[in-house]
């Protein structure tokens, strides 16, 4: 059973070697690196996957690598996974480095559409709920809030942006399951915020849970134009 959730952003400056000279990752590398080591060994992460793609799974016995994002930083998705390493999605990638980071054992990473909806989300919410893992497992949700904050090269910013990602964080910090359920697909979509479905799956697995769910905001600011979003939550 799933009694801990963790939510990281799908961000490539958590690796340092992706982003090197600079401390601008620090503070969201060191939250997100907290939060995933509250996780037990076992990790189940979600991800969102491209707009109008077919839910899939990046299994836990393949090795990724971030040279498509600027440095060739392998990264195992299990301690014994072995074999060539691969241009693997971002949040599988993001995912296993944090594993590796914490010194947990495996993560398996399933992709919800990037512009899925909120049926799509249920269904592999439901499903995660529904599971016996066999012994403790951890879920890693990861996503961005929105690519339109104040921060984002001219032209991109949206005035909706900040109070998005605020409304966002709010909820995570409350593990406010209905608040993400409301979340409007549309306003997400325009304003870039790609874990919108990511954090939807999240709401549906709370509610079917049915727990009284503790949340915790350990960071949430847009260092890079990009909302970063780090919480946990525990089931009571």
């Amino acid at each position: 059973m799933i009694s801990c959730a963790v939510v990281v952003p799908a961000a490539p400056l958590l690796v340092p070697e992706l982003v090197p000279g600079t401390r601008l990752g620090d503070t969201v590398r060191a939250a997100a690196v907290d939060a995933a080591s509250r996780l037990p060994s076992r990790w189940l992460a979600v991800g969102a996957g491209e707009a109008g793609g077919v839910p899939a799974a990046v299994d836990a016995d393949r090795v990724g690598t971030f040279r498509a994002f600027g440095a060739d930083v392998v990264v195992p998705l299990a301690e014994d996974s072995a074999g060539p390493p691969e241009d693997l999605p971002l949040p599988a990638l993001v995912a296993a480095w944090l594993r590796a980071r914490v010194g947990a054992e495996s993560v398996r990473t399933e992709l919800v559409a990037e512009d899925a909806s909120l049926a799509d989300c249920a269904a592999l919410g439901d499903e995660l709920a529904a599971a016996d893992p066999g012994g403790p497992l951890g879920l890693l949700v990861v996503g961005d809030g929105s690519a339109r904050r104040d921060t984002a090269p001219p032209g991109e910013e949206d005035g909706r942006a900040a109070g998005f990602d605020t409304a966002v964080a709010a909820a995570l910090a409350d593990a406010d399951v209905q608040a993400l359920l409301d979340i409007d697909p549309v306003l997400a979509s325009e304003l870039r915020a790609a874990g919108r479905a990511p954090w939807q799956v999240l709401a549906c697995f709370g509610r079917a849970r049915a727990s009284a769910w503790r949340g915790e905001l350990l960071y949430s600011d847009a260092p890079r134009g990009v909302g970063y979003h780090v919480a946990c939550w525990e089931a009571g």
